[in-house]
């Protein structure tokens, strides 16, 4: 007891919590007692002096609120709880009391006799305007916890409690209290007696609304302006009993609101309809109607047009949902419904006014709600419109016409009413007449867009068209497309659209009827280069043939005949005289139908096709064995299988059926591969139209065009897969060399080190011997000094990928090879390539990914960028010359031009420098990759105050300014991102920073005016109106 006294004694002179924690931990520990420390307090809970008075109350608060719950029993609650309402009645005591009330309303042993003690209690003493914000939050919080515990004994006060909370609740306006006292009164508007009390309730919600409230600048409490109102609405559609008061008043708010108070209004009604129910919505039909509309009609802006269209929705289901069985037919509807249709109607017999489009919105808007409101809707508006477009004196209104038609039926289509089908039974009636439009449409220029549109609506239509029907479109898409004349690009594209999709729902009639004519289009021989018309011609069907042909069976027809024609056009029978003609443009052809493969692939791909692994039995069969045949029999002449850019194309195609294949087929291709190239048995691998020459065998490191097909095959392979190689050391170490001394293009290059970085990562415990001899001899042997600076950059950049596959696995050998490389900036000869290699060892490619069962650690980019970042930093800033440091620029850019902004932004204020200085490099790529970094920082979200851009603006500006000329940057990429940067600092840096550089720069930015690329002068207008 005495430790008690003292601890009371102490905290009421000190106020500190260290007494309050020790009073708690003896309770706790059974030290003490409840009682005790209210015995303790008793001198000072009844003293005479306010300020003791209240501290005894607040102490006793204060332990209580950090009591377990199991301290506390019947008796000890009930104690306090007189307790505290007594002290209610005392100004100086009643914050306390209330903080005390808040611990104990939520304990299991508070009963409900004392939830009624207390309600009346506060009732009886507690005035809430004397109170400020954070007492009233607990009056609310105790009366919150009270209705969530105790409802039964509150509903049984009914009258009195509801009076009671009435007048707490009346005139609250801080936000914080406002979330409780709302939650509470949709509790009372649900499960209470309110009949008495409508109207008083109503004062007490509705004149919250709208919500205006705006949360201040980094609001601690988090309180948004979408809980209050979300919160709001609750209430208003809690009940009823509250429709004949609020409708009068959203219609006001309507009326007379700003344009967030029209949404939000639309919004709240379109919640409370079907709470108020059919009848309150029928008798305010008519005033609903002429206020909604005018939103619609005369809109202030889309987004509010939208939610009038969605709130008419609503009050349409509510008033005919009910009577659904009773409305059998068009004549059963009557009302709202019809009348608002007719008036609509009225409206679409001129079509071509702008009145007409709001007046279908609202038709299309009444499709999607019930579904006998869905078939008067089509009956009435779908004839109307077809009549219309039939009659001659139309003839110019003809497109509008259509236009409103597709209009229709798209929404009949896309209506959510899913019952019976209702959208096909709906337009069934109708469909003929539609259809006979839209064909007689199709025929007509200016109208041909929207009957593409009806048309599509209506093949989408699930089971409405014939299969004769969709043949007749087809047919007539056809027409259109082999016709001569100049199609607008639009048009076009919106036929090849509906051919697609009828692609996706009947695909033999596009089998049937459209593919051969456009394969029938496409000719045997390439367009020579003069021929621009033919060569455009080409390239269009090729590309339509591509939308086309995603479903199985087309892609199969189009492989099967592209490829046919692609062995006609590399191989032809008179091949003598093939290969003295200019090559290019078989080459061209040649690259754009291996380019109409392969980009329908990757449409398949993407859209998870299941039928691509098939391909590995035919179609990569059929290039290993076009292209194998062209090396074998190219020797001392050209032809188009043997041009790099065609070899690619066809490598990515064998390269994305291999993603495909599982670890058993790529063992399989893998083995047909090694037995084609190493062990002169191509029969596994290659199987086309061409017989391979016998007595000739391909050698990977002479001949030039197998390495890309062969680097396709082995990037995609899984772990799993091992690859039959004798040595696999002998190999990598011959790859590696051929790369640096024979390949004869990038192409080449490339291939061979995506091979070597695949099988490195991918097999890295099979290849030890020669990793280990990469960094030792072959390293100093390929990157000595007396090497020539070329060799030793394709060296550099050879090594580079070496390094990127160990260390996207996160290997410790990828660390010797990194060391290396850092050492390699050095030497002025190789500074520059060595300090790109390292920047671009984690830039993102197509290679080492998951989708190629690479090995790759998560975060390999960043614990790069955490261990290289400083390094690069440091070795800038300490170098003793600017070449040294030069090179160290070109590192730190290309490292930022790899990786995502959140992997450097926190190094900022320390790069800023280095950045600076790496504008002025000669590089281009590494200044726009400067600025491209900068203007990333820019946009990072921080204030004026904080953002790092503000520190270096005028630097900054002046840089920006020599990068945005012509005559001192050709680049124009350079040019087009120094003048974003400069366009995006007024918004970014203060006016009081910028000021004094702004008339330099208005007026040299009007020489970027003048610039020669539109793309450059369109910036420079850009950022001097930004200025």
């Amino acid at each position: 007891m005495e430790s008690t006294e003292r601890l009371v004694r102490t905290w009421v002179a000190t106020s500190r919590d260290q007494e309050l924690e020790e009073t708690v931990s003896e309770i706790s520990n059974d030290k003490t007692s409840l009682l005790n420390v209210v015995k303790a307090l008793g001198p000072y809970l009844t003293s005479e002096e306010d300020e003791l008075r209240r501290k005894g109350v607040e102490f006793l608060s204060s332990v209580i609120a950090r009591l377990p719950s199991t301290k506390f029993n019947i008796a000890s609650v009930k104690v306090l709880t007189t307790f505290y309402c007594e002290k209610l009645d005392d100004t100086e005591t009643i914050i306390p009391a209330l903080k005390g009330l808040v611990t104990l309303s939520a304990l299991p042993s508070f009963s409900s006799s004392e939830a009624s003690i207390v309600i009346r209690g506060i009732f009886n003493h507690v005035t809430m305007k004397a109170l400020v914000q954070s007492v009233r939050f607990n009056v609310f919080t105790v009366t919150d916890t009270l209705m969530a515990k105790h409802r039964d004994t509150l509903r049984a006060m009914n009258k009195e409690f509801l009076d009671g909370y009435i007048y707490l609740a009346e005139g609250e306006k801080d936000p914080r209290n406002l979330l409780v006292a709302f939650a509470i009164a949709r509790v009372i508007l649900i499960e209470f007696d309110i009949t008495k009390h409508v109207e008083s309730l109503f004062n007490i919600t509705f004149c919250y609304f709208p919500i205006t409230f705006r949360p201040p600048p980094n609001d601690p409490y988090g309180i948004s302006t979408e809980q209050l109102r979300m919160t709001l609405r609750q209430c208003l559609n809690a009940t009823p009993a509250f429709g004949a008061l609020a409708i009068p008043l959203f219609l006001e708010k309507l009326l007379a609101g700003s344009p967030n108070t029209k949404r939000d209004t639309l919004q709240t009604m379109a919640i409370c309809f079907p709470v108020y129910g059919p009848a309150l919505a029928r008798s305010f039909a008519r005033k609903l109607w002429s206020s909604i509309k005018l939103e619609i009609f005369q809109p202030t802006d889309p987004i509010t047009e939208q939610e009038a269209l969605k709130t008419m929705q609503e009050l349409i289901k509510v008033i005919y949902s009910a009577e659904e069985s009773s409305l059998e037919n068009d004549e059963d509807i009557q009302g709202l419904a019809r009348d608002a249709c007719n008036e609509c109607l009225q409206i679409l017999k001129e079509p071509e006014k702008s009145q007409a489009k709001p007046a279908t919105k609202v038709l299309c808007a009444f499709i999607t709600t019930t579904p006998s409101i869905t078939r008067f809707t089509i009956s009435q508006a779908v004839p109307h419109l077809v009549r219309l477009f039939m009659k001659p004196e139309e003839a110019l209104t003809r497109p509008s016409i259509m236009s409103l038609l597709s209009d229709l039926i798209i929404a009949a289509r896309d209506s959510s009413v899913q019952e019976s089908e209702v959208q096909q039974l709906a337009l069934a009636p109708q469909k003929d007449y539609v259809f006979a439009a839209a064909m007689m449409a199709l025929g007509n220029t200016s109208s041909r867009d929207a009957a593409l549109s009806v048309l599509r609506g209506l093949v989408t239509t699930k089971k409405l068209l014939s299969d004769e029907d969709i043949g007749i479109v087809v047919n007539n898409l056809n027409d259109l497309l082999q016709a001569d004349g100049n199609e607008d690009v639009d048009t076009g594209d919106a036929m090849i659209d509906l051919l697609a999709t009828i692609a996706t729902i009947t695909p033999y009639h596009i089998e049937e009827r459209t593919l051969p004519l456009l394969l029938a289009s496409l000719p045997d021989v390439a367009p020579r280069r003069e021929d621009v018309t033919e060569r455009a011609k080409c390239w269009l069907i090729l590309a339509t043939l591509s939308r086309l042909c995603t479903q199985a069976d087309l892609f199969e027809t189009l492989v099967s005949r592209l490829m046919t024609k692609l062995d006609l056009l590399c191989v032809p029978r008179k091949a003598a005289e093939n290969y003295t003609e200019d090559l290019e443009p078989t080459s061209a052809y040649a690259h754009a139908i291996l380019t109409t493969i392969s980009q329908t692939l990757t449409t398949k791909m993407e859209k998870g096709h299941a039928d691509i692994a098939k391909h590995i039995n035919r179609l990569v069969p059929q290039l290993f064995n076009l292209f194998f045949y062209s090396a074998l029999v190219s020797e001392g002449h050209g032809m188009a299988a043997t041009d790099s850019r065609v070899i690619a194309v066809a490598a990515q195609i064998v390269a994305t059926v291999g993603q495909t294949l599982s670890a058993q087929r790529q063992e399989l291709l893998v083995k047909n591969l090694v037995d084609a190239v190493f062990n002169g048995d191509p029969g596994g691998l290659a199987d086309g139209y061409q017989r391979l020459p016998s007595g000739k065998k391909l050698d990977i490191f002479k001949r030039s065009t197998d390495k890309p097909l062969l680097s396709s095959s082995i990037l995609t392979v899984s772990v799993k897969v091992k690859i039959p190689l004798e040595d696999m050391d002998k190999f990598l170490h011959d790859l590696l060399l051929w790369s640096i001394d024979c390949a004869s293009n990038d192409l080449q290059r490339d291939s061979a080190w995506h091979i070597l970085s695949a099988i490195v990562n991918k097999r890295t415990e099979d290849v030890s011997a020669f990793l280990n001899n990469a960094i030792g001899s072959i390293w100093l042997a390929e990157v000595d000094v007396d090497k020539s600076p070329n060799r030793r950059h394709t060296a550099i950049k050879g090594f580079s990928w070496l390094i990127k596959g160990l260390f996207v696995k996160g290997h410790p050998l990828s660390v010797p090879f990194r060391d290396a490389m850092f050492e390699a900036v050095k030497d002025k000869e190789i500074g520059w390539i060595a300090a790109k290699a390292i920047g671009e060892i984690v830039a993102v490619d197509g290679i080492l990914t998951k989708k190629n069962h690479a090995t790759v650690k998560f975060l390999y980019a960043q614990k790069y960028v955490n261990e290289m970042l400083p390094r690069i930093v440091a070795n800038a800033r300490d170098a003793l010359d600017d070449q040294s440091q030069a090179a160290y620029l070109v590192a730190l850019t290309a490292l930022i031009r790899s990786v995502t902004r959140a992997a450097y932004v926190h190094e900022m204020p320390t790069l800023m420098p280095l950045l600076l200085r790496g504008l002025e490099l000669p590089d281009s790529d590494i200044r726009a990759s400067v600025i491209d970094a900068l203007l990333a920082a820019a946009n990072s979200g921080e204030s004026l105050e904080k953002n790092i851009i503000s520190e270096h603006a005028t630097s900054l500006v002046n840089a920006m300014l020599r990068n945005s000329m012509v005559d001192q940057t050709p680049s124009m990429r350079v040019r087009i991102a120094a003048l974003r940067f400069l366009a995006a600092m007024p918004g970014i840096v203060r006016y009081d920073v910028l000021h004094p550089s702004k008339p330099t720069v208005i007026k040299e930015l009007v020489k970027a005016l003048d610039d020669p690329k539109r793309t450059v002068r369109k910036e420079a207008v850009a950022a001097r109106t930004n200025w």
